[in-house]
């Protein structure tokens, strides 16, 4: 969905058409911990996930206890097809994606994950999440060390043991060919626009989960 889109559904519908319209907030209980997470490292590490629109999961990210900076972006496709018009299109192998800078001092790639799987989406969506359609809202983790493949596709293996989601986890874990930052508009958006209906009815619920179900990851900024 692109920007016009979700202007002209915060004018033209009603608060509780959005509400039904966007669904419920994901789950009110965190998930496990991961069994595996990642060996312990020193110094910045980083991460990219993919999830639906790249507001939400930075968001959630940037009040995520540990991490110095969460980047809005597009991974997964080339540098010349890396600007938002053209991957909104769904035609380039791009997602909407988070680059995200961390100190494993402070939270482990594992315990991201275990975000990312709680409350930035909904890993049982298929090439969509909520109101946007189209493969490059896929839920996606783009690996940048072995390390991280292993880890990621062990907790997917877990949860899935687990029965965790009522219908089977379709996130992808791939190597990461390269990560290109966003246009400027789009970063920090939540923050700059926290009135807006898409934000209120899809991304400031995903804030209130994280508070909710680890407050001792939240951080209010």
């Amino acid at each position: 969905m692109n920007l016009i889109r979700r202007g002209f559904l915060g004018i033209f519908l009603g608060a509780a058409a959005l509400a039904a319209a966007f669904g419920a907030p994901l789950s009110a209980a965190p998930l496990p911990a991961p069994v595996a997470d990642a060996t312990p490292a020193s110094g910045p590490q980083t991460a990219v996930f993919a999830g639906g629109c790249f507001w939400g999961v930075e968001a959630v990210f940037r009040h995520t206890k540990g991490v110095t900076k969460a980047v809005s972006g597009y991974a997964g496709g080339t540098k010349g097809e890396a600007d938002y018009e053209t991957v909104s299109s769904g035609r380039t192998r791009h997602a909407e994606s988070v680059q995200v800078t961390y100190d494993p001092a402070q939270v482990s790639y594992g315990e991201l994950l275990r975000i990312f799987f709680s409350v930035a989406h909904d890993p049982t969506q298929l090439n969509r999440q909520g109101p946007d359609h189209g493969p490059q809202y896929r839920s996606a983790i783009f690996t940048t060390t072995d390390d991280q493949k292993r880890v990621a596709q062990a907790y997917i293996a877990q949860l899935t043991a687990a029965k965790a989601f009522p219908q089977p986890i379709v996130t992808e874990v791939a190597p990461l060919p390269a990560f290109y930052a966003a246009e400027d508009y789009h970063q920090d958006y939540l923050a700059k626009h926290p009135n807006q209906p898409y934000i209120v009815f899809n991304d400031l619920p995903k804030l209130a989960a994280l508070k909710e179900q680890f407050p001792a990851r939240y951080v209010a900024k």
